[in-house]
């Protein structure tokens, strides 16, 4: 499988991804917080420093609850500077269909 190079928006959004777990985790240790989200500390640590600007789904999903985030927050910050953001599902629903 081909990976797609990142934009620079991918970064971005990895680096303000990165940013929010860290302030979120405050001074819980990366180790408890990756044990306790089932992650390698060493994900963890790429993570929060902006290494791995696309980590998966799930993983996030895992640190963002041990670290008390819900996933709308997790969204709204990471997407907050990108006017390309795709509008999650939940929200399309709200939305009145066409007839």
């Amino acid at each position: 499988m081909v990976r797609l190079p990142l934009t620079p928006a991918d970064v971005e959004r990895g680096q303000r991804l990165g940013a929010l777990l860290r302030a979120a985790r405050g001074e819980r240790s990366v180790l408890e917080t990756a044990l306790d989200a089932g992650v390698s500390p060493e994900t963890l640590r790429k993570i929060e420093s902006g290494r791995v600007a696309t980590p998966a789904f799930p993983t996030i999903a895992a640190v963002a609850v041990v670290v008390g985030l819900s996933l709308d927050a997790v969204w709204a910050e990471i997407s907050a500077a990108d006017p390309c953001a795709v509008v999650p599902r939940g929200d399309r629903a709200r939305e009145p269909m066409a007839s």
